[in-house]
């Protein structure tokens, strides 16, 4: 990847992130990054420590002597100054790497960024190569197995993708006893924490647990760079890595004993994985699947995942499977067929092994074995139905075409053979075309049947007299036989054409989505059900309080994961669970394709929501900003007003007149005051999401004349009936929002052409609606303003010495929150209506 440097000219590459990622505090994760760092020192690499923290500990502290350590930043926070990671320092001097300790650390408010990984992304993006450690416990996805583990949750946590994509992770590992001992030694924490520590986090549990945790981490990165290198190098078939066992699964009475030994066998190796295929045919008639649910608990119960998928041929289904979840055994049954079965036709354990390639084939004998002989059904790429049309013309056609020969007058029937030679192999290409293979095969022996029959000498005979009969008999058998397995391949070719087409346009669909970033986890579940015509799609997601759903189509989706026909893990908490019918073999690298897309969307999402809260704090900042800017004057001043009023009664003895005008004064000060101050707390509210309606049926001749209280007698024309319907909403956010609407229409009204005319206050029925109108005679809004309009602190063209411009802010704000539209209108002959649009009450329409 690479950036464009501060000039706009030269193209930069994007610096390196090289992890030390260690179980727990104390194993060595820092002085193996100063290690390091010597070391390319040495080489002569351009190397700075950018911020490393001791915790006073020698061993460490001497590993920085021979570095150039760049000075921290200092930052005052209530009054105490800390030091943090200078990212502008260590962009100016721009050495090749740099050293930054504690990945996960939350820098003190005040500095350029939140997290210390933000100072890294943006270090790395100017070119310069990242060296920084992390602890297991700080990763975002295990946060919570942390927390069940140690008893205590981490509040500085870091993106797991930011630490997987990484180009380069090292774990520095140590035992539990030999940290332990390290601890006791003082080693790692001050003498004063050590018997705390040992005692609590630092348990001999909670270590090897942390432990393992790490391991099985990284193993998961280290498997998923191996995928990625596959797939980029297109290597198909599987490399031994961790043990992935795949079961075979009939469905028969002897799956319980594959199953059991499948988990064996993933037992003896810590991280292994039992995965359980069952093979359904693809011209959809049952088979064997009585205990097939047994099988699919019992699954479960083990541990593994079970998969069904749709082949012609049970092996190579196992196979493509298996080399696609990049198994390293397969576990089959010995065949239930018997002897003679197995001596003509093989069994599926050895057609199994012969195309498995480099996985190991697990050949399992029960008690089952031999027990039973069953016909293979053979296989057709045709659909059921025309199969038994293709039957039936087998048997008709080559009818058909004798008869028509017979209508036809001839003197010697031998000399008619090549015509109705060539017409019955039109008819053999006809059934070949309708039924296939074996349907022409039999039409073929009919045709060879008749002709020999009718129409070579001795005539109605079996017979045949002349050597050239036998040789043109036996080239149209070949050449029937030839056309029918020419035409069954094609249909075979055709319909695999026709999937790879399909597969094609899906994820060719899959990619431009991305690319655009434009699809959304319903849009995927739903795509997901239509490519693969399920009954329902579920994406669900872990949690500590168990599997939620996403995102969800169809009839009677999952709820957890087990539940469904078939499931592809996203990634640790997201799966997609499918309920309908079984899938191909095949059909898994397209699901894989909507599981990669997943995860881009759910990134996609995470990322989004991030940046809709950091534009909701910036909106929260922007309106602390103002607030601060405007209150210096409109709180100060009814306050002095207030202030001088007072004093102007406890200075001696006032005059009646002068009494009542500063007790006048003060009382006005005070509304203005206490107007200001709610709609300060309003928008507060707003801003941070904290309002939460109480919805009931409201009378609007009852709750609108609060809302209009206090106001001046006469400026305000009260307009609403008694029969109004009633509405559904919070009655005192509904006066809220009239009331500001009201005082800014009677301010507004002040200042127009008709001064002295009073706002109308009306309400108009629609048939899901009361739509309330606030109707004033001012100079009105342009229509290009009026969205401006209702943004904090504007009060365009307003001139009146009070008011912060909140009022329509606050309005729109508590209308959304109460799910109600307010929109603004021309009051005709001059002026602006705004309109306040509260649903009807149930059973009002």
């Amino acid at each position: 990847m690479q950036t464009t440097s501060t000039d706009g000219r030269t193209p930069r590459k994007r610096g390196r992130l090289t992890v030390y990622l260690g179980a727990a505090p104390g194993v060595g994760k820092t002085y193996a990054m100063l290690g390091e760092a010597q070391r390319r020192r040495v080489r002569g690499t351009d190397v700075v420590v950018g911020f490393v923290e001791t915790h006073d500990r020698s061993n460490t502290a001497r590993q920085i002597e021979g570095l150039e350590v760049i000075p921290r930043r200092e930052v005052d926070y209530r009054g105490t100054t800390f030091t943090e990671l200078d990212v502008d320092a260590v962009i100016a001097r721009r050495p090749k790497v740099v050293c930054i300790d504690e990945l996960a650390h939350t820098n003190v408010p005040g500095s350029s960024h939140t997290k210390r990984a933000q100072d890294v992304e943006q270090i790395r993006a100017a070119g310069i190569d990242v060296i920084t450690t992390v602890n297991i416990q700080h990763l975002e996805s295990l946060n919570d197995e942390v927390e069940r583990i140690t008893g205590v949750r981490q509040r500085e946590t870091v993106p797991d993708d930011l630490v997987r994509t990484a180009d380069m992770i090292h774990l520095v590992d140590m035992a539990p006893q030999a940290l332990r001992r390290r601890m006791a030694h003082g080693n790692i924490y001050k003498p004063e924490n050590i018997d705390a520590s040992l005692t609590s986090y630092f348990r001999v549990g909670n270590l090897t647990a942390l432990r393992e945790l790490a391991l099985l981490w990284l193993a998961d990165r280290v498997d998923d760079a191996l995928g990625d290198y596959r797939r980029e190098h297109q290597i198909a078939h599987p490399w031994p890595t961790k043990e992935r066992i795949v079961v075979a699964v009939t469905g028969g009475p002897e799956s319980e004993t594959l199953l059991r030994r499948g988990a064996r066998l993933c037992q003896r190796a810590k991280g292994s994985e039992l995965v359980a295929v069952h093979v359904v045919s693809a011209d959809g008639l049952a088979r064997s699947t009585s205990d097939l649910p047994q099988s699919q608990a019992l699954t479960r119960s083990l541990g593994g995942t079970f998969h069904t998928v749709i082949g012609d041929d049970p092996a190579t289904a196992i196979v493509d499977f298996a080399v696609g979840a990049n198994a390293t055994m397969i576990i089959v049954g010995v065949s239930r067929h018997g002897r003679v079965r197995r001596l003509f036709a093989g069994s599926t354990g050895d057609r199994i092994a012969t195309a498995a390639g480099s996985i190991d084939v697990h050949l399992v004998t029960h008690e089952h074995a031999g027990a039973g002989v069953r016909l293979r059904r053979p296989r057709s790429a045709l659909g059921r139905s025309r199969r038994l049309v293709g039957w039936a013309a087998a048997a008709m056609l080559p009818l058909a075409v004798l008869g028509g020969l017979y209508l036809v007058p001839a003197g010697d029937r031998n000399a008619q053979l090549p015509v109705a030679s060539l017409l019955m192999t039109g008819a053999i290409v006809a059934v070949a075309l309708i039924g296939g293979r074996w349907a022409s095969a039999v039409a073929a022996l009919v045709c060879a049947g008749l002709l020999n029959f009718f129409f070579t000498p001795p005539y109605f005979e079996l017979t045949v007299q002349s050597h050239h009969n036998i040789l043109a008999l036996a080239v149209f058998l070949m050449m029937a036989l030839s056309v029918a397995g020419v035409v069954d391949q094609a249909a075979r070719r055709s319909e695999e054409a026709a999937r790879a087409r399909a597969e094609a346009s899906t994820i060719g669909s899959l990619s431009r989505s991305v690319l655009t970033g434009q699809d959304t986890a319903e849009a995927i579940v739903d795509r997901v059900r239509e490519s693969f015509g399920q009954r329902s799609v579920a994406l669900l997601r872990a949690s500590a309080s168990g599997w939620h759903t996403l995102a969800a189509v169809g009839q009677d989706p999952a709820s957890e994961p087990g539940t469904g026909d078939t499931e592809v893990r996203v990634d640790d908490d997201h799966v997609i669970v499918l309920r309908g019918d079984p899938l191909r073999a095949a059909d898994q690298r397209v699901l894989d394709a909507f599981a990669v897309q997943t995860s881009l969307v759910l990134e996609y999402r995470r990322l989004r929501d991030q940046a809709d809260r950091a534009l909701a704090l910036e909106r929260a900042e922007q309106t602390s900003t103002s607030l601060l800017r405007a209150v210096s004057h409109d709180l100060r001043t009814p306050l002095a007003t207030m202030r001088a009023a007072l004093d102007g009664l406890l200075v001696g003895r006032v005059p009646e007149e002068d009494r009542k005008e500063l007790v006048a004064s003060a009382a006005t000060s005070a509304d203005q005051l206490e107007a200001l101050i709610d709609n300060l707390l309003d928008l507060s509210r707003v801003e941070a999401g904290l309002v939460h309606p109480t919805m009931r049926d409201v009378s609007l001749e009852e709750s609108l004349p609060l809302a209009v209280a206090g106001l001046p007698p006469g400026s305000i024309a009260f307009d609403v009936d008694e029969d109004t319907p009633l509405v559904r909403t919070d009655s005192g956010l509904l006066e809220r929002i009239v009331a500001n609407l009201v005082s800014n229409a009677v301010r507004a009204g002040s200042q127009g052409p008709h001064p002295g005319e009073p706002v109308r206050v009306l309400a108009y029925e629609t048939p899901e609606t009361v739509e309330v109108m606030i109707v004033d005679r001012g100079p009105g809004v342009p229509e290009e303003q009026r969205e401006h309009m209702f943004e904090p602190f504007q009060r365009l063209d307003d001139t009146s010495p009070d008011g912060l411009g909140l009022g329509l802010a606050v309005a729109r704000g508590l209308s959304e929150a109460l799910g109600i539209r307010l929109s603004a209108e021309d009051t005709p002959g001059g002026g602006l209506t705004m309109v306040v649009a509260v649903p009807r009450a149930k059973g009002e329409e």
